[in-house]
């Protein structure tokens, strides 16, 4: 404990010092993680093989590819993001003007999950780098080969005071890291559970926290859609790394009217990407552990199997999965499913789609296929949530230029591009005033002024 505390003093004495302030300094730590990055490229597939058993295309496509991305926006806005922002004054305060600094927090502590081992690890300390921080990067110990792969980049790549990585059990590591050391912001993807108890440990110090976590993603297929397109759409958003996802979608609701026929595409969209042997195939992974592959195959009694459902405890793999007839108060409806498990859901009316995806609310996503405008805008009008679709599902979280995140259940914070920077520093309000202009009317005696104030206040 007493080693662990002095290497987290130690980068709060680099963080002091002030080294990470200025944008040449922030420049060359981006750029250095990409050059690594793109180095050990070949490793990353690798790892995220034998951690996920992730073809190199979908390593790149989900982990590597976006991690790119994210270096390439921030060194691209960098500088502007730094810059500090003229913000309006207002009538009472005049000839005053008012600016707005954004401030790095210190040092901070990404806590990063398994599913997406790299990218869920990295991204955020993009993040941290764009903002001034230190930053200690603990990836998760159930994707032992990414994780291995993670510290051999940052070690080579960053000063240990700077940037470190603590590898360990998180149940014991987190928890011992938090009572030894008074971190400046904790951010965490994971589970809903987890993130609660680490919401209660940052607020004993009064810890900001940045919860990504998850939830029961719903898919609502109006009768109108273009139900094809949407089989398409919501089998890849569902059964990419074998389900494995925070935003796939988790439950379909469906109008009674097209139920059938959508669920026929959903079966020739499934056969057609990953044949139909998915456990042979090039582009489907495995499931992370035989304690989660356990409770998924729980999952398969709770309703009626249309589609797959066959599985090897051996090889950790359980095919794409179509279930109907499944009760909404079952384990498979109240918790989030986190696999290749997909339940199918009839309704007639907007009332009826919209009771049952309240019956889990503030989802992490939400995806909506339809031609009609205005239900589009009452869905999301109606609904809160983190993130979501129109006609797709789960590209969102590609776009940098869209704030990700949850909702109440599903998390708080939010980040990718600018509002990854905008998470990691603090908005620093100055306002400056000319001393040539001093009127009395500011200074007591106030005594018959309250209709000039009324006036100013206004």
């Amino acid at each position: 404990m007493q080693q662990l505390q002095a290497v987290l003093q130690s980068m709060r004495a680099f963080f002091d010092s002030g080294t990470m302030s200025p944008y040449a300094f922030r420049k060359k730590q981006l750029l250095n993680l990409k050059e690594a990055v793109l180095k050990y490229t070949n490793e990353i597939s690798t790892a995220l093989y034998s951690d996920m058993k992730k073809s190199p295309e979908e390593a790149y496509a989900t982990e590597t590819g976006l991690l790119i991305a994210e270096l390439n926006t921030s060194l691209e806005n960098l500088h502007s993001w730094m810059k500090p922002k003229s913000a309006s004054t207002n009538l009472v305060n005049l000839p005053s003007s008012s600016k707005i600094y954004r401030d790095p927090l210190g040092v901070v502590l990404i806590i990063a999950p398994w599913n997406y081992p790299l990218q869920l690890s990295l991204i955020p300390l993009v993040g941290a780098i764009c903002g001034g921080n230190c930053a200690v990067v603990k990836p998760s110990e159930l994707a032992p080969a990414t994780a291995a792969i993670i510290e051999k980049i940052l070690i080579e790549t960053f000063p240990p005071a700077y940037v470190r990585v603590i590898q360990g059990d998180g149940a014991d590591l987190i928890p011992a890291m938090m009572k030894a050391f008074r971190f400046d912001h904790v951010f965490y993807t994971g589970s809903i559970p987890v993130g609660k108890s680490i919401y209660q440990m940052a607020a004993a110090d009064l810890i900001p926290v940045t919860l990504e976590l998850g939830g029961k993603s719903p898919v609502i297929i109006e009768n109108d859609a273009n139900l094809e397109v949407a089989a398409r759409r919501v089998a890849l958003g569902k059964y990419t790394n074998a389900g494995q996802t925070c935003i796939a979608p988790d439950y379909v609701l469906v109008h009674k009217d097209v139920k059938e026929k959508f669920i026929s595409y959903l079966k020739k969209s499934i056969s057609k990407f990953y044949t139909n042997d998915a456990s042979s195939s090039y582009d489907y992974g495995k499931i992370i552990n035989t304690r989660r592959f356990d409770k998924l195959i729980s999952y398969l009694d709770q309703g009626k199997l249309l589609y797959g459902g066959q599985h090897n405890r051996d090889t950790l793999f359980i095919a794409p999965s179509i279930m109907d007839e499944v009760l909404l108060d079952s384990p498979l409806m109240k918790e989030e499913i986190f696999g290749p498990i997909l339940p199918v859901f009839g309704y007639d009316s907007f009332d009826e789609a919209f009771s049952i995806v309240q019956q889990n609310p503030n989802p992490l996503a939400f995806y909506l296929f339809t031609n009609n405008s205005q239900v589009e805008k009452k869905w999301i009008r109606k609904l809160h949530f983190g993130s979501g679709c129109i006609n797709n599902s789960v590209w969102q979280f590609g776009n940098h230029n869209l704030p990700f995140g949850g909702v109440g259940n599903s998390g708080m914070g939010a980040y990718h591009g600018k509002f990854s920077f905008e998470t990691f520093t603090h908005a620093k309000s100055v306002m400056k005033t000319p001393v040539w202009f001093d009127p009395s009317i500011k200074y007591p005696s106030f005594k018959g002024k309250l209709r000039l104030f009324k006036n100013l206040f206004r």
